[in-house]
């Protein structure tokens, strides 16, 4: 086989023929361009044909060009490894557009490794939390320990095995190197991974178990919630080994889970009475009671009819006495959202009680509470007051979703939704969205099911129903010998992490 001859070659050709010849003496990378032999030695005859190259020089370059490509190879499949490794590809990074390729290695996903501490009694595993980066996970234990492990190999690296004097219930990372964990001891414990031997500080303020921990980064924030229905504000700007100055910005009765969207524009509140709360144009800088909160005008229609005169709303919201208490609530701000109709002020109160399929004519409890990471949309755990169906439901913002108009009753539409395994009963199920949006890991069982919108992982805005359809189930991954109760996608690899009841963490990678 021979390369195409670059333009000019004729020219020299001709050249040879006259004498002008190189001798064959010169570089093999020279005589892969001209020919090397001289018309005058007798010793040697001419080619037939000059215009080509004799074999010799035709396998130089065969060997050339081989050469050439195996080098360009293997410097395209080190970058490759390279950027694999440094979390940065194309095909490991979730949050990357590529959504076809990462739909492709999700549905190829296995059990990759399994971490089991058998030394230690540490009991159920109840959260999960990579930190944002990706080089470690965090593991919230029952019995008053947090472990930390390397998610790439699998290793152990430490255990805080007197993190709280009771249940470890959520961590949430600050940074890269700051996190912090909260208790069934009342307490938040600030950590830093440089230096974990002992705490930042320790926050006392709640006085029940806290339940949850969100993060302000614009404002740098801390923001608690527990089950004494207290959300309470920490400033970390001011943190220092005794604590840190901290003001109760909201309370509520049967407060279950408190989340911020990811501009931190709105607060949403689920209780395990039904409700949802959204506290809209958020500004966790002014301290407000709750009698000081004005719920939206266009909104409150909705909001009474669901409170106050429903035929059916004392046994879909379970106890009369949490009816009459956010009802009660509602009545004081009639008069004030009244005198601001048409204006859009600062915290306001949005109270809702989303649909929730086969529960509309009983009372149920919104046990998890995630966002979608583009704030489109929020995603729920319901349970029966009778614990007898579970359901997962995903909630639009159609306030927030451009490609649908702003509803003047509801500023949540149920679009999809899919029964769970009715297993576990009692314990709360955290689910998760993928890094990018387009994908669910909920514990279903003794393993965990992957849902997307569509069976093409399409955006959410991309396959928005005119009624509410059920999620699509991608895959569905089983390692575990007990009750799944919380799983995480790593923000910066193609890794999932789930654990249970029995105090096992399992991690799953793709398998080719």
């Amino acid at each position: 086989m021979s390369l195409p001859r670059p333009e000019g070659d004729e020219e020299r050709c001709e050249e040879q023929r006259t004498g002008g010849g190189r001798s064959s003496e010169d570089s093999t990378e020279d005589a892969a361009d001209t020919e090397t032999m001289k018309p005058e030695d007798p010793a040697r005859p001419a080619p037939a044909d000059p215009t080509q190259p004799t074999e010799p020089e035709s396998s130089a370059r065969d060997e050339h060009a081989t050469s050439a490509s195996g080098s360009a190879s293997g410097a395209n499949l080190f970058w490759w490894l390279n950027k694999r490794c440094l979390g940065r590809g194309l095909c490991v990074d979730p949050a990357r557009d590529n959504y076809r390729t990462m739909t492709s290695l999700y549905s190829s996903i296995h059990p990759a490794d399994s971490v089991n501490l058998s030394t230690r009694t540490h009991g159920a595993v109840f959260n999960l939390e990579y930190s944002p980066d990706g080089s470690v996970l965090t593991v919230a234990c029952e019995q008053t320990e947090v472990l930390l492990f390397d998610p790439v190999s699998s290793k152990h690296i430490k255990t805080l095995s007197e993190a709280h004097e009771d249940c470890v219930n959520n961590i949430r990372f600050l940074d890269n190197r700051l996190f912090a964990t909260c208790s069934d001891d009342t307490t938040i414990a600030l950590w830093d991974l440089r230096k974990l031997n002992t705490k930042v500080c320790t926050l006392h303020g709640h006085t029940s178990w806290v339940k949850n921990i969100e993060y302000d980064t614009n404002t740098r924030l801390l923001v608690t919630s527990g089950f004494d229905g207290n959300v309470i504000i920490w400033d970390t700007n001011r943190c220092t080994e005794d604590g840190c100055p901290h003001k109760k910005f909201f309370h509520t009765r049967f407060l279950m889970r408190m989340r911020l969207t990811p501009d931190c524009s709105k607060m949403l509140i689920s209780t395990s009475s039904g409700y949802l709360l959204i506290l809209h144009d958020l500004d966790l800088t002014k301290s407000l009671e709750v009698g000081s909160y004005p719920i939206l005008r266009a909104r409150r229609t909705a909001s009474t009819s669901d409170m106050t005169t429903s035929p059916t709303s004392e046994s879909r919201t379970g106890p009369q006495c949490q009816n009459s208490d956010l009802g009660s609530l509602f009545e004081k701000h009639t008069s004030r959202s009244s005198q601001r109709e048409g204006a859009s002020p600062r915290n306001s109160l949005e109270v809702l009680t989303p649909d929730v399929p086969g529960e509309r004519d009983r009372g149920n409890c919104i046990t998890s509470l995630q966002l979608h990471p583009k704030g489109w949309a929020t995603l729920l755990r319901c349970s029966s007051n009778t614990d007898d169906q579970e359901w997962t439901c995903v909630y639009e913002f159609q306030e927030g979703t451009p490609v649908r108009p702003v509803s003047p009753r509801c500023s949540l539409r149920l679009t999809h939704y899919i029964e769970e395994a009715n297993v576990g009963r009692g314990y709360i199920k955290e689910l998760c969205f993928s890094p990018d949006g387009r994908m669910i890991a909920s514990p279903h069982g003794y393993g965990i099911r992957l849902l997307g919108f569509d069976s093409q992982c399409n955006e959410l805005v991309d396959c928005l129903p005119k009624e509410a359809g059920t999620l699509q189930e991608i895959r569905s991954l089983y390692s575990h010998r007990d009750v799944v109760l919380t799983t995480k996608f790593s923000p910066t690899h193609c890794q999932i992490a789930s654990g249970c009841l029995s105090g096992r963490v399992s991690l799953y990678q793709p398998k080719f």
